[in-house]
This record gives structure tokens, C-alpha cells and sequence, in this order.
């Protein structure tokens, strides 16, 4: 199999041999996309890193793509942001920032009645920056600019909270150390997801669930079979050593079932 061929590691169902044909399609995929490999890699590790963070995080997922369209290189969609495209009334983070800052508390008042937008602002801005997180985690990239727009939105909803550019900065920091610690137990499942992504181009959130679902599925059996394992091996030291010991003092061994 060429190494061109992005399928990569996981279960039989989502890995799929292209042979010859397979990788010519590939490159003309990537060539009508005017993409190298790495480049398709790096969109495919950037948007599972987008889709994994909104799990881990409970948000729902409408799906994702690692096509192009007009503005972005791939994308992850929330279920109510892929009816508001489907209605051509797209939104967008600055939209969310002028629909929420009149109802902001000023300095001095309670701002217990808006803590649930303080929640959901820092959990959206983990989730944005999952996806430069994902790529410095598996690609060891951390010079890229992959994230200009991702960058811009939290900028746009840290002003909701933060009253200075070094507070945004501050917080936007956070955000990304926040994306990488939430990631990196799951580091294969973003794996998995990418090179799914690469294979399908396109999936829904149904299928976003099952990739993941299924990765951390084999993650447990494997964890119980190493267990197993460990414990088979401690019981035949535990015979041999109750043999060894039995023998030292002159006992005959005892009977094996």
C-alpha cells in the first residue's frame, strides 16, 4: 500500500485498501483541492480535534467535513448551526458577541444572572482552540496559522468577559492549555477520527459518535487484555515460586489441577 494512501491505523470497517486507483484518486482529490498531503492531514487533525473537544465537552454536533468551502478549509457544525445554514441565516461568533453584550452586567453589578454565558463562552473557546491543540499534540506543529479564524472568534467572545487586550490574550492562552489537557487522553480518538475524515471527507454527527465510541471501545478491551495478561503471568510466578519454596523445605510439590 502506497504511503499516500490515508487510511492509516483502526478497526476494518473504516480502513479500506484503494490499491493503485485508490491513490490516483487520492492525488487527484488533493490536486483538484490544490492541497499536498500534509496539508489534507493537517485540516483532517485540526477539524477531529474541533469535533472531539465538542463531545468531551457535551456539546451537540450537527457534523464535519475536511472540503473546502467559501472562507474555511474544513469545518465542524453544532445541530443548530446546520439548520441556520441550511436557512442561509449563518451565525458567527461576532453575531453571538453583539446579541449578548447589552445584557452584560456593568462593573459593579451581579453577575450571577449571566454565569451560564461566562460558562458557555469559556467552553466554546476550549472547543475552538481544540483544533490547533490537536495539531500541536499529533503533527508537533506549532508554528502554523491554520486557526487565523478560530483565533478571531475567541477574540470576539472573550470580549464578552475580559475588559483589556492582555486579559484576552491571558485568557485565550488558557483556552489552548485548557484544548491540550482535554484532548490528551484521547489523543487516538482524534487520531481514528482524522484519518476517518480523510477517508469519508464528510460525516454527521452519528457517525462522529460511533468513530469515537468505537476507538474507546478497543482502548478497554485492550486495557482488559493487558490485565489479563498480568495476571496470568503473576500466577504462574506465584506456582513457581510456592514450588520452589515447597522443594526448599523438603515438601513434595503440591498436585496441579
Amino acid at each position: 500500500m502506497s504511503e499516500r494512501n490515508p487510511t492509516g491505523e483502526g478497526s476494518a470497517e473504516y480502513a479500506t485498501s484503494f490499491g493503485v486507483s485508490g491513490v490516483d484518486e487520492y492525488d487527484m482529490l488533493l490536486a483538484s483541492l490544490g492541497r499536498t498531503e500534509e496539508e489534507d492531514q493537517r485540516v483532517s487533525v485540526h477539524e477531529a480535534g474541533h469535533a472531539v473537544a465538542a463531545r468531551l465537552l457535551g456539546h451537540p454536533l450537527g457534523g464535519a467535513t475536511i472540503d473546502p468551502g467559501p472562507g474555511y478549509e474544513g469545518r465542524v457544525w453544532g445541530a443548530a448551526h446546520a439548520e441556520a445554514f441550511a436557512e442561509g441565516r449563518e451565525t458567527d461568533a461576532s453575531d453571538v458577541r453583539d446579541a449578548i453584550a447589552p445584557m452584560m452586567p456593568e462593573p459593579g453589578e451581579d453577575i450571577s444572572s449571566v454565569s451560564d454565558v461566562f460558562a458557555n463562552i469559556y467552553g466554546h473557546c476550549i472547543e475552538l482552540a481544540a483544533g490547533r491543540a490537536a495539531e500541536r499534540m499529533l503533527l508537533d506543529d506549532h508554528h502554523s496559522q491554520s486557526a487565523g479564524d478560530d483565533l478571531r472568534q475567541m477574540q470576539d467572545l472573550a470580549l464578552l468577559i475580559c475588559k483589556s487586550d492582555k486579559a484576552i490574550e491571558t485568557f485565550i492562552t488558557h483556552c489552548g492549555v485548557a484544548a491540550r489537557d482535554l484532548l490528551m487522553p484521547y489523543g487516538d480518538a482524534v487520531m481514528v477520527l482524522s484519518t476517518v475524515l480523510r477517508i469519508r471527507r464528510t460525516l454527521d454527527s452519528a457517525e462522529i459518535d460511533k468513530v469515537i465510541s468505537d476507538v474507546e471501545a478497543w482502548k478497554a478491551l485492550a486495557i482488559e487484555h493487558r490485565r489479563r495478561a498480568e495476571w496470568r503471568k503473576r500466577e504462574v510466578m506465584a506456582i513457581g515460586f510456592e514450588r520452589d519454596h515447597l522443594e526448599f523445605l523438603g515438601f513434595p510439590p503440591l498436585a496441579q489441577d
